[in-house]
Parts: structure tokens; sequence; C-alpha cells
């Protein structure tokens, strides 16, 4: 299969539900992409960089390119900043979001955030690429070329401790359509809720054990939800695995560099229809924490 056909294209586009939105495999990780309240929640400057292939071996097929980052400011403020370049075939979208967030301390280590994200969508659809196959090249709708943008807001919240959080999170508040063609309103978006919590168990004093969940769902959509556990030793090395539902099981490894750096790979193997065509979907990240002058985390990276 060297190329997917443009019915292909737009289906997975945009009307699988769980591909409206980037998944990501190591998502406990790369919280503020999808939850504005997650900036701020460490007491330092922390950033990464996520590339996943998914369905890897289809020519075409969703790559997605994520920077991430925040960090506190001033007296229970964060402020975070992600931008996620995803692709698959000949349609490309770039969102840029900037997140504020304010956190309340509810006595001891308990706190609640709440975040705003603002930004904008950039779309460059381009059916009439010489890259991808067409079932009818006399149809003008497939000589259709977009280039727009469109703006976005999106709120969440973020209870956590040193030990256990819960998330819940609306990153994409506004809906939008982006190829209507005779009023079929092929490509649309529309919002898309996470749910997401996970605890951190003390096994030994080198060892901690990390089951995380997260439920998604566009509103009109089935839900689907990732369980995951993860286990540490001595804070440096970690590995775990994955299930994603009606979708892949994967395993997942990250290592400390240094007490600063840290790199993860997840490779999902791939349990839905699709496996004929592309049995595998790779992820690999790179974590960096930049501790202020004056400011060193009380706590290792749990989440």
């Amino acid at each position: 299969m060297k190329k997917l056909s443009i019915i292909a294209v737009l289906l997975l586009a945009f009307q699988m539900h769980g591909q409206q939105d980037p998944q990501y495999t190591q998502y406990m990780y790369n919280m503020n992409v999808v939850n504005p309240a997650y900036a701020g929640s460490r007491e330092n400057l922390s950033f990464g960089l996520l590339y996943r292939n998914q369905w890897s071996g289809i020519d075409g097929g969703p790559e997605t390119g994520t920077f991430f980052g925040h960090a506190p400011v001033g007296n229970n403020l964060g402020i975070g900043l992600s931008v996620i370049a995803d692709q698959i075939g000949p349609v490309k979208e770039t969102n840029t979001y900037v997140d504020v967030s304010y956190t309340l301390n509810l006595g001891g280590e308990h706190k609640l955030a709440f975040g705003v994200k603002a930004g904008a969508t950039f779309h460059d659809i381009n059916l009439s690429s010489s890259n991808v196959d067409v079932i009818d090249n006399t149809d003008p709708f497939f000589g259709m070329g977009i280039n727009e943008t469109t703006p976005n807001i999106g709120a969440g919240f973020f209870y956590y401790t040193q030990k256990y959080y819960v998330s819940l999170s609306v990153p994409n508040l506004l809906s939008s359509v982006h190829l209507d063609d005779s009023d079929l309103n092929i490509g649309t978006e529309t919002q898309h809720y996470f749910l997401t919590g996970g605890y951190v168990f003390d096994l030994s004093p080198n060892t901690e054990l990390k089951p995380s969940v997260m439920v998604k769902s566009a509103f009109d959509a089935p839900t689907s939800f990732d369980v995951n556990v993860n286990a540490r030793f001595y804070k440096k090395f970690e590995i775990g695995a994955s299930y994603r539902l009606d979708d892949s099981f994967s395993g997942l490894v990250n290592f400390a560099l240094t007490p600063s750096v840290r790199v993860g790979y997840a490779y999902d193997a791939v349990s839905s229809d699709i496996k004929a065509y592309a049995p595998a979907s790779h992820e690999i990240m790179f974590l960096f924490d930049l501790n202020f002058s004056k400011r060193i985390s009380r706590s290792p990276r749990y989440f």
C-alpha cells in the first residue's frame, strides 16, 4: 500500500474520533498539551520534545511533532506553551497555544489548579497534491486547497499532591469546519474532553509503581481510554506497559541521562483492523528540567 487514497486520508484525518486530536502513549509527561491547568505545577522550567510516527508502514500515515513547556511565575501563577505539528497525507495542521494557570493551596501538599489556553490552528490541506491518489480526478472537489487559520480556546482543572493527581480538561472548546462539500461537512473538529489520573506507590526505597489512566472522547463519539503501569527504579530507569481500548498494546521505557534530562520511547503494537497494513506505532520524547536560581524541585518527575 504505497499511497493512501484520498478517501482514506479524509476518513483518518477527520472522521475517526481518535485522530482529531493527536494521541500520545507517553501522555503523562506532556500534560499541558491537553490541560492548561498543568502549567506551573512543577517548581522549575520544564519542557520537552516528542515525535510520534503512528501506523508506521503506511505512506502518508499520521506524524506528530510536539514542543511543550511550562513554568511557575509569581505567586500561584503558571504559564505554558505548546506547539503541535500534525500531518496525515496531504493534511497538515499546526496548533500553537499559550497556557495560563492559577493554583489554590488547599492545605498541606494538596493543590487545585485552574487553567485556560488560547491560540490558533493553522490548516494546510492540499487535495491536489501529486502524492495523493484520488478516485475521481475529474471531480473539482479533489482540486481543492485550503490554507486557513482558526482560533481556539480550552480550559481545565488539575488536582494534585506529590503522590497522585486528577486532571479534567477540554482543550478545544470551539468547533470548526475545514472542508464542506455539498453540505457534507467533511473535515469537522469538535470538542474533546480528557479525564486523567495517576498514583505513585512506594514499593521500596528504590522502586516506585506508577499506574495511570486517561479517558478521552469527542462529545459526539464513543469513549476511549488508555491504562498504563510504569515501574521506576533508583529514580533513573523506568519501564512500563499500556493498553489503548480497541487500538493497541504498548511498551514504554525511559531513562534519566542526567538529573535534568530524560529520554523515553514507546512502541505500540496495533491491535485494530489497520494492523494488516501498519502493525506498529513509535514515539520518542526528550524531557528537560531547568532549576531556577535558589529553587530546587522537591520531588523527582513522577508525572
